[in-house]
């Protein structure tokens, strides 16, 4: 009975296993038709469902950066292409997803991104041709605009300037802050002392009165007590 048992429960895992395999496939397959059909959006949300019942599926991915793409979502599809390119085991496919990162930095003229992403896709597979045309293209273009080879530097740089220009202006705020509190110190000493003067004058002077009153309340001394 145990036995029998066991084999129920392995023939369940296999067939919720394939069933979810089959419902992965389904929504590529039904994607697809309408990707071709150039229904981009539509197919973008059956990839996706295909990407929630198998996260893992290289194809579905790969898909669904191919759709974005067409949507003109680049950076969406780069990150698509990216996620996929780290499951693919295929290197046929492996390369395509390279080769696609390229098109699409190479169309946003960063050149030293799109080379990187076509060498790598010529590794997984050196009989791309148009692949091998592109990274010569590339590579031309990239001489031809020198300043795009920094392109990316110098925006970090200008971002570094901005960064250092803005801290420095907080020291600036920070240091006339400081110099304000100590003004408003100095003036709250110097209003202090002048407190503690004017007091100490009223003071002196109450005294002096009190001297003078005690002395007009006093008898006075006779000038003459002893005749000579």
């Amino acid at each position: 009975m145990k036995g029998i048992r066991y084999i129920f429960i392995l023939i369940a895992l296999v067939i919720n296993v394939t069933v979810m395999a089959q419902t992965d496939r389904m929504y590529i397959t039904a994607g697809n038709k309408l990707y071709h059909g150039g229904q981009y959006a539509k197919s973008e949300i059956l990839y996706r469902k295909a990407i929630e019942k198998n996260p893992r599926n290289a194809q579905a991915i790969y898909n669904l950066g191919n759709a974005l793409l067409m949507q003109k979502k680049d950076s969406l599809a780069v990150n698509q292409y990216q996620n996929a390119s780290k499951m693919e085991t295929n290197k046929i496919r492996l390369s395509k997803s390279f080769h696609n990162i390229g098109v699409i930095c190479q169309a946003h003229q960063m050149y030293d991104e799109a080379i990187k992403a076509y060498e790598q896709a010529l590794r997984n597979n050196p009989r791309d041709n148009e692949t091998r045309y592109n990274l010569v293209l590339c590579k031309r273009l990239q001489k031809q605009n020198p300043q795009k080879k920094n392109k990316n530097k110098k925006n970090k740089d200008k971002d570094k300037d901005k960064k250092d220009k803005k801290n420095q202006n907080k020291d600036k705020d920070k240091n006339k802050d400081q110099q304000k509190k100590d003004q408003q110190k100095k003036n709250q000493m110097s209003k202090d002392n002048a407190e503690q003067l004017l007091n100490a004058a009223i003071q002196q002077e109450q005294a002096t009165q009190e001297r003078l009153k005690k002395a007009m309340q006093q008898p006075r001394t006779r000038q003459l007590q002893k005749n000579w």
